[in-house]
């Protein structure tokens, strides 16, 4: 429990990610890594405008590697640096996960031993330090909100669905462009983004949520409308009933986010949406998570976690309480769907194979190593790996009820191929 970490004794940690919570700054990443140095890596995506660097931490039982058809997690928090419950909640999640690994906790142990998950607590850390300075009482709910050059990093990305729609609308795809990984326009410059873009690209990412505050309410791309001029229209994508799920899977298991008899944060009472929205719906504006998923392979999700989005330090523990068992099953999610390795008749890996299903006009590309994962809700799929100068191969896959749930015995994949496909050079 929260309170016993609290006299827990450690090493002051000597990274500089300062915390207004005792509770929160007993255990930053360091202290952590020093606690599970076998399941922890600590290591920098970059730099803020205002040169400090962005920490992440690692947690696998292969911390530092990739392993073949281990799919990799994400949550970041902080791009609004005076939203500082969602930092707040990462800290004490890494904690807490090491703790309970070290404790022999059967459902913490198989989720570190099958995922590779990357923890990003502060992608604002310049404007976290300005509402850090003034406290909780003082902060309002526009100091720090920003970079230190004035940029809101969250809606900071390039607007990727412009390029599809229209490319859609022109009938380009699939000869001219594809309906995935979107490139980036060449005009595109911001340093504040660019790290975390890097970073992105460079990691698998199967599924991710970024932290944000002042309300209760999970939201699902699209988040930009897709008619001009509209504020507010519900524009889904191809994998609508995937991102609902997915949303529903962290609102239904928090504490107050479907709790009809809750106060309401401000106007809108999303717990009568079961405490999810589409994005678009509630206020148009292209962010991470439409980049993230035209641009990578990453499903990414937004977790406004609390009402307050600067709570005093005694209301932590229960903000901890509300948010724990959420944090978890919506990482557990990353399992969900189906998995495998394409390989050639040599048994080689293939990079940047397309994955399609039929059905569902947006795929997804291999790994390095040839691996894939298709996150997926119960059914049965066509589903075809496809690469340049070699010849398709399709197969049917079936997806059944127990995905993403912990399961003791086996890991949840009906499809798991090791759907290796072995697909044949074209003559």
């Amino acid at each position: 429990k929260v309170t016993e970490w609290h006299v827990l004794h450690v090493r002051t940690e000597r990274l500089p990610l300062k915390s207004p919570y005792t509770l929160s700054a007993e255990y930053k990443p360091g202290v952590v890594n020093e606690m599970c140095p076998n399941i922890t890596r600590i290591y920098n995506i970059g730099k803020s405008h205002g040169g400090l660097k962005l920490y992440a931490i690692e947690i696998s039982d292969n911390p530092g590697e990739h392993e073949v058809g281990e799919p990799e997690f994400r949550y970041t928090a902080g791009s609004h640096g005076n939203e500082v419950l969602g930092r707040e909640l990462l800290l004490l999640l890494m904690q807490f996960m090491c703790l309970e690994y070290l404790s022999g906790n059967p459902r913490i142990r198989h989720l570190v031993e099958e995922t590779r998950i990357h923890l990003l607590p502060s992608v604002n850390p310049d404007g976290y330090e300005k509402a850090f300075e003034v406290g909780s009482e003082l902060s309002g709910w526009s100091l720090g909100r920003w970079s230190q050059d004035g940029i809101d990093i969250h809606h900071n990305f390039p607007d990727l669905n412009s390029v599809l729609w229209e490319g859609e609308a022109k009938k380009w795809i699939p000869r001219k462009m594809f309906n995935h990984h979107v490139a980036i326009p060449e005009w595109y410059q911001s340093k504040n983004t660019r790290s975390l873009i890097a970073w992105m690209e460079k990691m698998p990412f199967v599924l991710g949520g970024n932290l944000q505050g002042g309300e209760l309410v999970v939201t699902f791309p699209y988040d930009r409308t897709r008619s001009q001029g509209v504020t507010r229209e519900q524009t889904p994508t191809p994998d609508d009933h995937v991102f609902r799920w997915l949303a529903f899977s962290y609102a239904s298991t928090h504490r107050l986010m479907t709790d009809a008899n809750r106060r309401v944060c401000h106007t809108e009472d999303f717990a009568k949406e079961d405490g999810t929205i589409n994005g678009a719906s509630w206020h148009t504006a292209a962010g991470m998570n439409d980049f993230s998923y035209l641009h990578t392979n990453c499903f990414e999700l937004s977790m406004y976690v609390g009402c307050d989005k600067f709570p005093h330090e005694s209301e932590l523990p229960e903000e901890w309480e509300n948010n724990r068992e959420s944090l978890l099953v919506f990482m557990e999610q990353v399992h969900r769907g189906i998995k495998g390795v394409v390989r050639d008749l040599q048994g080689r890996g293939i990079a940047n194979a397309i994955i399609s299903v039929e059905g569902i006009s947006h795929d997804i590309r291999t790994a390095l190593d040839g691996d894939y994962w298709r996150l997926l809700n119960p059914g049965e799929y066509r589903v075809t790996a496809r690469a340049e100068g070699y010849s398709l191969s399709s197969k049917k896959c079936e997806v059944g009820y127990e995905m993403g749930l912990y399961i003791k015995e086996s890991h949840p994949f009906l499809c798991s191929q090791r759907y290796t496909v072995n697909i044949h050079k074209s003559l």
